[in-house]
């Protein structure tokens, strides 16, 4: 057994700098190359412990009895792609994660988002607090730390960098969390670090890699144990055709030793696979493994923590975020096989709802993340899949539309829908909302079902007896009786075809026979608008006179309906329906109370 590197991974809003912070951080490692510098891995960076001492300096100096890690491995690929795909039996792969947020905007959806699931996958974090070099009148002094920087700013400076500190603050303390500067943190197991950098110029980045150091140093002891022999374990990161050697799988490796010759075995939907590793493959000294044009280098051998591309025919069905083993010893295959499908099994069984959403992913991890987000907000699950837009979808989908509008929608996160499928969605009108940010699938659907939900809504109303008052216009009398025809003006709400009417008494007086507006006959006539009203079993100047103020008879179920109804009535539309009730509890005190 050996300490491993931990894994680190960056989450956060898009455009909070995850990707600069990343790069900031390698960049100044390479910078630093002379005291070990950073190495290139598939996937992932490299920084050894003897360039962390190089960067942080006399910051290290409070780790009295030394320290032990070898170094700390991030992850090349923010965002939750790569955490997603970051996971092993039982949680995250991640050891460490850093939230980014930027200290101007502050917390986003996507942030809320990302503490979510860090707070599902039980990592702890560290957040970097971005882009301080854009606060006003902000001063930077390359030869002075991060906190001799804040203390030496005026006081104007100090105090607008507090209060977006503070705002950071008081945002996790509304989602249950305690946080504070790292400086000022009592308890590391009670408290969220937050470290103020600036991806731009690189400060806080010593303060950020000596938190990382510390954390893993003081905390992670005995989760950085691992195999340096034997059977390998990892995951894989991503799945690509590369020229020359086919399809490859980025690896990440957590556990064990890998060496070519191995059988790799490799989770699927179905039962494991079992293919020969051809090769290994590191990139060059320095290359940027982001840049297509990077060169590999053979290597016999890796071992953990690391990230390899492996070469082996049959992997063009890998699926990113399957587990991984590796084994010289063919009679452990089975028992490895084993191994990996409860892993599978684990994340893909759940309890399916006869009536709810369909949700697919690209990786394993992927959906497990959107499925433990969806159930926290309480939405029913009918299916979870892997893989990209199928025929079968489609079908599975159209049952649940029969069985309601709300739950007949398919949520897919990082996958495809085949051009093939586009007609077939169309003709039948099926709803599937895609993304490659876990929060907009879920905000979209939202936003639909809240659209449905309005519409559903409307149409109920429509069929309802609406709170209406109008006034009988004097001078427009067409016709006294067998249908009496006056002019009327609706004053508040709306009235249509059918609609019962009573007097300012309660007393009912007849219902709307029709309505002409000009030369057009219409059902429905609204505020402010001046229609001819025809009306059954009435005499003008009898029941009702010119001048009068009638209104709507509303039945005592429709009236209980429309206080359901309340947020899609005018604020007079409301008024009126209390107008309604006094008159109608007049001569029944109870009406429309229960």
């Amino acid at each position: 057994m050996a300490t491993r590197r931990p894994i680190i991974t960056l989450l956060g809003h898009v455009d909070h700098g995850k990707s600069s912070i990343l790069d900031k951080i390698r960049g100044t490692s390479i910078v630093s190359r002379e005291a070990g510098g950073i190495t290139q891995a598939i996937g992932c960076s490299i920084v050894p412990l003897s360039t962390i001492k190089k960067i942080c300096g006399n910051l290290l100096n409070i780790f009295k009895s030394g320290l032990n890690i070898p170094g700390l491995l991030f992850i090349d690929s923010p965002g939750h792609a790569a955490f997603t795909s970051l996971r092993k039996r039982g949680g995250s792969l991640a050891d460490i994660a850093i939230l980014v947020v930027d200290i101007n905007e502050g917390f986003k959806p996507q942030t809320i988002e990302s503490i979510e699931i860090l707070k599902a996958n039980k990592v702890p974090f560290v957040v970097a607090a971005n882009k301080i070099d854009l606060i006003p009148r902000w001063n930077y002094d390359k030869s002075k730390l991060l906190l001799q920087n804040i203390e030496g700013s005026d006081y104007q400076v100090q105090g607008e960098f507090e209060r977006r500190m503070y705002e950071i603050v008081g945002k996790f303390s509304e989602l249950s969390l305690q946080s504070e500067r790292f400086d000022r943190i009592q308890d590391y197991t009670q408290q969220v670090a937050i470290i103020p950098v600036s991806a731009h110029t690189g400060q806080g980045i010593p303060e950020l890699l000596m938190v990382l150091t510390g954390l893993a140093q003081k905390y992670l002891e005995k989760q950085l144990q691992a195999e340096v022999e034997g059977n390998s374990k990892g995951t894989i990161l991503e799945v690509k055709e590369e020229k020359g050697l086919g399809t490859t799988i980025d690896a990440l490796i957590y556990n064990g030793k890998m060496k070519v010759g191995d059988t790799l075995i490799v989770g699927s939907l179905d039962k494991p696979f079992t293919v020969k590793i051809r090769a290994l493959l590191e990139p060059e000294e320095l290359h940027e493994m982001r840049d297509k044009k990077s060169s590999f280098k053979n290597v016999k051998e890796v071992v953990a923590a690391i990230g390899v591309k492996i070469s082996a025919p049959g992997l063009d069905v890998a699926i990113a975020g399957m587990p991984l083993r590796s084994t010289s010893n063919s009679q452990d295959v089975e028992i490895l096989k084993q191994e990996i499908e409860e892993e599978v099994d684990e994340v893909m069984s759940f309890e399916a709802e006869e009536q709810g959403i369909m949700i697919k992913a690209d990786t394993i991890g992927g959906l497990e993340a959107l499925r433990n987000l969806l159930q926290g907000k309480n939405i029913p699950i009918a299916s979870a899949t892997l893989g990209d837009l199928t025929k079968k979808d489609l079908s599975s989908l159209e049952s649940l539309k029969d069985k309601g509008e709300f739950t007949g929608v398919l949520l897919g996160f990082n996958i495809n829908i085949p051009p093939a499928l586009d007609e077939q969605i169309r003709i039948k009108k099926l709803k599937i909302i895609t993304h490659d940010v876990i929060y907009k699938v879920i905000e979209d659907y939202e936003k639909y079902v809240e659209s449905l939900k309005r519409e559903v809504e409307m149409q109920q109303l429509n069929k309802l007896v609406r709170p209406c008052k109008f006034a009988i216009l004097k001078g427009y009398l067409f016709r006294q009786s067998n249908p009496a025809i006056v002019g009327v003006e609706i004053e508040i709400g709306k009235i249509k075809s059918g609609d019962p009417i009573m007097n300012d008494n309660g007393k009912h007086i007849s219902s709307v026979k029709s309505m002409q507006e000009g030369k057009d006959s219409v059902t429905v006539a609204e505020q402010g608008k001046q229609v001819a009203m025809a009306m059954d079993n009435v005499t003008i100047g009898r029941q009702i006179n010119e001048g009068d103020y009638l209104y709507t008879e509303i039945p005592e179920n429709d009236f209980k309906k429309l206080k359901e109804l309340r947020a899609h009535l005018s604020k007079r539309e409301i008024e009126v329906l209390k107008e309604i009730a006094v008159i109608k509890r007049r001569t029944n005190p109870v009406w429309g109370a229960s």
